[in-house]
């Protein structure tokens, strides 16, 4: 009996120096941690957000909206080749994704690098609807010109890119949003001009009453 309790008693103190001895390095692991500089949110959204594939996928020509450097304050379409679904939600994704990742040039830019598409849907007679991050809105330029080409550079690559879509809804969130970021509003819809016209229009899409 007193053997056995001078075993526990040598396993229990064992188990109690290791704790000490081992305590101070994971300190410092966390604290080390705590302190790691964080990488570019580009690097961070790419590290967990793989680039969206398909089987369907083809190398293609796309038009993607980005700012112009001779005139700025507008927009313009560059032609870019990239791998695209068949699938016309799909491809939307792989568009929108490739609008945010945004140009060589990083002062084209027209929306926020670490907003993220949160979901796209197609309904009946060309009705789209792109649900973004909260990032969009809330690290956009302060401006109504900030605002207005972002609308512009998704409405255009969706319009350029895509036949039969007609008119967009942009979310926030999940949530319809009354604004963009204090100017552009939300609650209605985006009418969509032809494909033909959109790979070269450079004016805002026109707004449809709220529904």
């Amino acid at each position: 009996m007193l053997r056995r309790k001078a075993v526990a008693l040598a396993v229990l103190a064992v188990l109690v120096i290791s704790g000490f001895l081992y305590l101070p390095a994971l300190y410092r692991r966390v604290v080390g941690l705590r302190h790691m500089p964080l990488s570019g949110q580009e690097e961070r959204r790419a590290a967990i957000e793989p680039p969206i594939s398909t089987p369907t996928d083809v190398p293609s020509k796309a038009e993607l909206f980005w700012e112009s450097k001779s005139a700025p304050g507008t927009i313009i379409p560059a032609e870019v080749e990239l791998k695209l679904s068949a699938d016309p939600v799909e491809r939307a994704k792989q568009l929108l994704a490739a609008l945010i990742a945004g140009p060589a040039d990083p002062t084209e830019r027209t929306l926020p690098p670490d907003a993220t598409l949160e979901e796209f849907y197609l309904l009946p007679e060309g009705t789209a609807v792109a649900d973004f991050s909260s990032e969009l809105s809330t690290h956009l330029p302060s401006g109504i010109q900030s605002e207005e080409m972002a609308v512009e550079s998704i409405a255009g690559t969706l319009a350029a890119n895509i036949p039969d879509l007609h008119r967009l809804k942009i979310l926030i969130g999940g949530q319809e949003a009354e604004t963009l970021a204090g100017h552009i509003d939300l609650t209605g819809y985006f009418l969509l001009p032809p494909p033909a016209l959109a790979a070269t229009s450079v004016s805002p899409p026109a707004p449809s009453l709220p529904h």
